[in-house]
């Protein structure tokens, strides 16, 4: 017998209860086998005993004897084909030995040339016969007939970073290719992933170190807000009747400032926190790639990752300025109250000054606040309106070269009504000569601008923006399709957009001011109700090909009822703090001279 191996299956020695080589066989009247332990445990305290293979029952009290002849074939067999003590049952999720009949083994290496996987046991003959000893023997690879090159029949062991795909070392129309060992692609993707969850996460730890430092911030000129406000009671209490309203309008201010500041905040966390989400899911999807065994699989997991990565921006030089001027308005305020009768002129002048820090620190945090936020809708409704004015506003006048003669302006070109008297003249190019609709001096062929009208006293009016190709056009039909994105007010109450098809536009109350906000590049037409600081209407997907211009009709006099004028507003209005120091230097000035003449 030249080996028990040649002619019997490992199988026929293996004991179904333990699943080990028999020791000390014996055989019940079924005919089937056992180890003479297994099968006295197996029947211990049971009344009737049965065969746990085939379940045919005994009578109790079977005796049970050692099968000799049996015992020598498994001993036998034992001397003739050792089982590998190494070997181990397979487990979910690896690669099992194509050779084990019974049970099935772990793999311990996969040969490239009989394409098969084999256990310690059954790679044996690999080991000791010369023939087979030169077979090319790798790790074990799971599903081996999927990454079996189906043309050659040879394992796709290299990467072709071309095709991003497996091929085989016979595939020739990858030969001009930029093509890997597989391992090699899937060392270097791996390590570059490593680097990339390390860089999410420092991303991750600067933007919760500025959450944090932000709030900070707030808290701290939370405490100013307070503590300025303790002071300007303190001081105002102390001067004459006719400072009360002055004491009042700071603290407005104060108030004001700090919710200007707690916007801002709330506008920065917010995006902090949307790309700490982002970058957390980046750093989820990049871990769950990093647990991936296949390495195909896993270099396209993560190139598809890559190109997903959320766009991040810069935050080390954003935030919120923590400069309060409440010292300096104390000491100033203090001084004042003090010395008023000794050195009026220059307390007053510290005091303007001191006001003047302050309001430069509003306007600077107003527009820090806009120039740090570059996606206008992710901004809460009155401070993305806020933001819009701070940076887009422009300059605007009438262009009564381009107005129908029906028109009248004021001098400085910021007004327009329509005149009692109708006619029409001879027609000239670039004028509108049979509507009473002008255009804004200002074109605009790239970027962002905003603008306002006030409609206060009208029943009537169009506002909007159109093509320069529409400039002396007998009647424009006013839709975006020739160039002209407008909404209108008729009777004072009905309100339109005059798309490719009529909107009719459901607003609470008549808007008295107006904003039109222009996205030359989102190809984006936004009207604001100024008062509300809400959208009207936005016109988007808009074909402009060429220069814009504002576009306004104060609309027909209607016997007088729609007579007022449409006013062009300033670009930027005079805040509250300009406002405020003009009234307060007004005020401490009246001081001083009273106390001149007493």
């Amino acid at each position: 017998m030249d080996s028990a191996s040649s002619f019997l299956s490992e199988d026929q020695f293996l004991c179904s209860v333990c699943l080990d080589v028999f020791i000390e066989p014996v055989s019940i009247p079924c005919g089937h086998n056992f180890c003479k332990t297994c099968i006295t445990k197996h029947w211990e305290g049971k009344n009737q005993c049965h065969c746990p293979l085939c379940n045919k029952k005994f009578n109790k009290g079977l005796k049970l004897c050692v099968n000799t002849g049996f015992r020598e074939v498994v001993q036998n067999f034992k001397k003739h084909c050792v089982i590998s003590t190494n070997n181990v049952p397979v487990k979910p999720g690896e690669v099992p030995c194509d050779f084990c009949l019974g049970i099935k083994f772990k793999a311990y290496k996969t040969c490239l040339v009989c394409l098969a996987s084999y256990c310690e046991t059954h790679l044996e003959p690999h080991q000791r016969v010369a023939a087979l000893n030169r077979h090319k023997l790798t790790d074990p690879v799971q599903n081996l007939e999927n990454k079996i090159c189906k043309k050659h029949n040879w394992i796709l062991e290299l990467f072709c970073r071309n095709d991003l795909t497996r091929v085989c070392v016979l595939c020739t129309e990858h030969s001009t290719h930029d093509t890997v060992p597989l391992k090699e692609e899937y060392e270097k993707k791996k390590a570059q992933l490593e680097q990339k969850k390390v860089e999410v996460q420092v991303m991750i730890q600067e933007r919760q170190k500025k959450v944090q430092e932000i709030k900070e911030v707030v808290d701290t000129k939370r405490n100013d807000k307070d503590e300025a406000l303790a002071n300007t009671v303190q001081v105002f209490s102390t001067l004459v009747a006719s400072v009360q309203s002055s004491m009042t309008g700071l603290m407005s201010v104060i108030e004001e400032k700090q919710k200007a500041a707690e916007r801002q905040a709330e506008v920065l966390v917010k995006e902090l926190e949307r790309e700490i989400n982002e970058l957390q899911g980046s750093s989820t999807k990049l871990e769950q790639i990093s647990r991936t065994e296949d390495h195909l699989q896993f270099i396209k997991s993560f190139l598809s990752s890559s190109s997903s990565f959320p766009h991040t921006k810069n935050w080390s030089d954003i935030g919120i300025s923590g400069q309060h001027c409440v010292e300096d308005l104390k000491r100033a305020m203090v001084k004042l109250d003090v010395t008023l009768t000794k050195e009026t002129e220059r307390a007053t002048q510290e005091f303007r000054a001191c006001c003047g820090k302050i309001l430069a620190e509003e306007t600077d945090t107003v527009k820090k606040a806009a120039l740090t936020v570059t996606d206008l809708e992710t901004l809460p409704k009155g401070v993305k309106l806020d933001a819009i004015r701070q940076q887009y506003a422009v300059d605007m006048t009438f262009d009564p070269c381009t107005a129908n003669d029906l028109l009248l302006f004021s001098e400085d070109l910021k007004q327009v009504r329509t005149s009692h008297l109708w006619w029409f003249a001879d027609e000239v190019p670039h004028k509108f000569n049979r509507y009473a609709y002008v255009l804004g001096k200002k074109g605009f062929s790239e970027g962002r601008f905003y603008f306002e009208v006030e409609a206060t006293r009208k029943t009537g009016w169009d506002l909007g923006v159109v093509r320069e190709s529409t400039r002396g056009k007998k009647a424009p039909t006013p839709n975006p399709r020739n160039g002209v994105w407008i909404i209108r007010l008729r009777n004072n109450t009905k309100c339109t957009a005059l798309n490719n098809t009529t909107v009719n536009l459901s607003l609470r109350k008549k808007p008295e001011r107006v904003g039109v906000f222009v996205d030359y590049e989102k190809k984006l037409v936004s009207f604001y109700d100024v008062n509300t600081a809400s959208v009207i209407y936005s016109f988007t997907g808009c074909i402009f090909n060429e220069k814009i211009f504002p576009f306004f009709s104060p609309g027909p006099p209607e016997d007088g009822i729609n007579c007022a004028p449409l006013v062009l507003s300033p670009a930027k209005d005079s805040t509250t703090w300009e406002k405020f120091s003009e009234s307060v230097g007004l005020i401490i000035t009246l001081i001083a001279l009273v106390l001149m003449w007493m």
